[in-house]
Parts: structure tokens; sequence; C-alpha cells
């Protein structure tokens, strides 16, 4: 079968494309190992247009429910895309059919592709890190708070993602202390008012890096070195989280579209579109700057949008008209 749109990934942007794409009766491929996206870890989002106070959990729900309520327009596949290729090009021209491969071994057919896949968390990438992932060393604060109940706990990382992991470790760390590369944090000034008035930060050090994390068999302390003056120092420790930003999951279309120097998928900010004909993108996946829930979806909107015009463009006619 010949979709007339294939879109990968199942968090807000992947969610609101494929309702969109529905609405315009297009014939929609959604691939997605599960729905959600990164914030499916998040107890208690506040930001969601709509909803004051909903769990990563919840929303997620939300997502796939309303993805599923176009059953006639839109398939769903719980599977990894792992490749994406132009086939079948018209000759002397970029305007293709796309071949999606999947980690089942399955591979669909699409005449355009809205790319929504998202980011994974980055690593510190030091001394450490690996070996003790699990034994102290965290990347889920929702998850992995309440292990750390009356223990001494740093976080790494001074944007939102950051405070917030504060936020969720205060009701069970005995002390957290939160470590930031530049010399002022990131995070929503409303966010960094409401940690700093609780007694249990300890400490915000700014402009220190992380060189290694301690321990043998479980975490016992972190080294850091102030990157303006120099100068080295140890925090005894029992867990690290790290929340420092995240790894674009653009893989699958390296070397079919523009990516830039950090692997983000290169867009028009305008239509959503990429430096191939027919593929578009939106949410973390791509070189907005600004990463949020709210973003990914209205942007999500204008790749769907955008990819109807184009299917219109090219086919001569609406998709959804009758053969």
């Amino acid at each position: 079968m010949l979709y007339d749109v294939i879109i990968i990934g199942g968090g807000p942007a992947g969610a609101s494309a494929a309702v969109y794409t529905a609405r315009k009766k297009l014939k929609t491929l959604l691939i997605t190992e599960s729905f959600g996206g990164q914030s499916i870890v998040s107890d208690d989002i506040q930001n969601w247009i709509g909803e004051p106070h909903i769990s990563g959990f919840d929303l997620a729900k939300k997502f796939e429910e309303h993805a599923r309520s176009y059953p006639e327009m839109v398939d769903i596949k719980e599977e990894k895309a792992v490749e994406a290729r132009s086939i079948k090009c018209e000759q002397g021209t970029r305007i293709c059919d796309f071949e999606v491969k999947t980690d089942k071994g399955n591979s669909y057919e699409g005449k355009s592709i809205i790319l929504a896949a998202g980011a994974r968390r980055r690593k510190l990438g030091v001394s450490g890190e690996d070996k003790l992932n699990g034994k102290g060393v965290a990347y889920c604060s929702t998850c992995d708070a309440p292990l750390f109940a009356g223990k001494k706990v740093a976080v790494v990382g001074g944007g939102n993602a950051g405070l917030e992991a504060v936020q969720d470790l205060f009701p069970y760390a005995s002390e957290v202390y939160l470590i930031h590369r530049g010399d002022v944090l990131k995070g929503d000034p409303v966010e960094q008012e409401e940690i700093k008035k609780n007694p249990k930060l300890k400490e915000i050090i700014l402009n220190s890096e992380t060189l290694e994390i301690f321990g043998d068999k479980f975490v016992t302390g972190l080294k850091y070195k102030n990157i303006k003056t120099g100068e080295e120092k140890t925090l005894g420790l029992d867990g690290v989280f790290v929340e420092i930003g995240s790894v674009p999951n653009s893989e699958i279309v390296k070397g079919l579209v523009d990516l830039d120097k950090w692997g983000q998928v290169v867009i028009d900010s305008k239509h959503a579109s990429t430096s191939h004909p027919g593929i578009f993108a939106a949410g973390d996946i791509t070189d907005d700057p600004y990463k949020q829930n709210n973003v990914s979806a209205g942007d999500a909107v204008k790749a769907a949008l955008a990819a109807y015009a184009y299917l219109l463009k090219r086919e001569k006619q609406s998709p959804a008209t009758e053969k």
C-alpha cells in the first residue's frame, strides 16, 4: 500500500500531525514504539494548554486515543523506524515516493513523510557514568526520585528539565545540589524561584562541569571543575541525576535531509519543510530552539497542512478525491 503520508513518532508532534492528516482525508501511517514522547516521565505537567495539571502518562493516553479516533484514515504500527529513503523519483526531479523500514523487518511506502521522532536524553560522557547507570546514576527523576529517600543527590543541568528534577527530589532526598555549566540557570524564572525557597537545596554550583562520577557498587561522589578558575572539587553523594538536554533521533534520515551540527533536522519554519521535497518535520527532532510540547504540537499541525498542500500540488487534485 502507498500511503499519502507516513508519520514517524508518537509524541505531541506525531499525534497532532496524525489528527490533522486524518481530517484532511490523507491515508496515514503512524509508526511509533509508544505514545507520549519524553514527557511520559513527567509526573505533573503544568503548561499543556487547557490542562493546568496532567501527568505525562495521562497525556500520552490522550495522544493515543485521539490518534486512534480516526481508524478509517490512520493506521498505527507499534514499531521503531530505523531507516527512511527516497524511491521511485521522477526523472530529473526530486519528487519521490519514500520507503520507511522498521526494526521488525517491515517496510512501508508513502508519498510524503512527517518526521516527529523526537529526541532522547543526552549523557555526560564521563568516567563512571555508564558503570553506575542504575546504581545511583539516573536520567528520570519522576521514575527514580523515590529511590533516593534520605539520600544526598546532585542534579546536573540548569534548564527546565534540571529544575523539574530538583522539584521531584525534594519530597525524598535529604540534600540536593544543582550543577550547571553556565553562569546563570536557563530554566523558567518561576521555577527557579520555587526551588530556591526549599531548604533542601543546599547549593547551586554554577560555571562547573562534571569530570567523573565515583563509586564501586553504587555512587559515592562526583568530581567537578570550575570552568573559569580551573579549580577541581569533589562532592560526596548517593546519586546523580543527569538532565543536560537531548539528542535528536535523526539517524534514520541522515543523508536524506540536511542536519545541523547537533544532528537536528533543519526546517523552514514557515512550512515545517526540510531540504527534501515531500519530507516535513516537527518537534524535538528539528532545529526549532523551543523544545516544548505545545510548540511541537503546533509545528506538527503546520507540517500536516504543508504536507497536504504538497500532495495537492503533486497530485493536481485533492488526495481525498474519490478515484
